[in-house]
C-alpha cells in the first residue's frame, strides 16, 4: 500500500528562520535508514510559500494567485511517499520524523498527516 506523508508547520515558525543544522543530519539519517528498509519511494522538502503558486477554481472561473498567501494557517513544508504495509506502519513512519523534529527543534511545532494513495498498481480505484 502506499501513503503519503505530509508534513504541516506554521508559516510564522517556518519564517523564524533556518532549520538547525542537527535537525537536518537527523531527517538525513532518517531518510536513509528508510531507503535501506525499501519503503521510501520518494521524499523532499517544499519551497517557501512566496516561490509557489494557487490555482483556484470559483463562481464558475480559473484564477492564479502567486505566492505568498496572507491566508495560510498552515504549510506543508515536506513530503513522504512510502510503500508499506499497513495504515499503521505509515503512522509509525510519520510519527518518528515528528518525533526527530522534536529532539532536535526546540520551539518548533507542526503536523504529521498520512493518507493512502490510491491507483491501478494499489488495486483501488483509479484517480478520477
Amino acid at each position: 500500500m502506499r501513503f503519503m506523508l505530509m508534513m504541516k508547520g506554521d508559516p510564522d515558525s517556518a519564517a523564524a528562520g533556518a532549520p538547525p543544522q542537527e535537525l537536518l543530519e537527523a531527517i538525513a539519517r532518517h531518510g536513509e535508514e528508510m531507503a535501506k528498509a525499501g519503503v521510501v519511494l520518494d521524499s523532499g522538502g517544499l519551497a517557501p510559500l512566496v516561490t509557489g503558486a494557487q490555482i483556484k477554481v470559483a463562481k464558475g472561473r480559473v484564477s492564479v494567485i502567486d505566492g505568498p498567501f496572507a491566508e495560510a494557517k498552515e504549510l506543508v513544508a515536506g513530503y513522504a511517499m512510502v510503500r508499506v504495509g499497513s495504515k499503521e506502519e505509515a503512522v509509525e513512519l510519520a510519527r518518528r520524523f515528528m518525533e526527530i523534529h522534536r529532539e532536535h527543534w526546540a520551539g518548533w511545532e507542526g503536523e504529521a498527516e498520512v493518507r493512502q494513495v490510491f491507483g491501478p498498481e494499489d488495486g483501488g480505484p483509479a484517480p478520477a
